[in-house]
């Protein structure tokens, strides 16, 4: 049985991650693959970031 991920949300907290799947570009998969890279992070954590931001703003800004 998989361990939880921790949830970056400070000690003790955790939080048990799910998988989903979306489908890309290919060509913007690439760039966030790559970005991902440069930045030294992975790009599941780009995405739950990006996830994040938007629903803590009430889904405002750019769709």
């Amino acid at each position: 049985m998989a361990k939880p991920e921790d949830s970056g949300e400070g000690a003790g907290a955790r939080e048990e991650k799910r998988n989903t799947s979306l489908r890309l570009e290919g060509r913007t998969l690439k760039a966030l693959k790559l970005r991902a890279v440069e930045e030294g992070t992975s790009v599941q954590k780009i995405v739950e970031r990006l996830i994040e931001d938007y629903l803590s703003t009430g889904g405002k800004g750019r769709a």
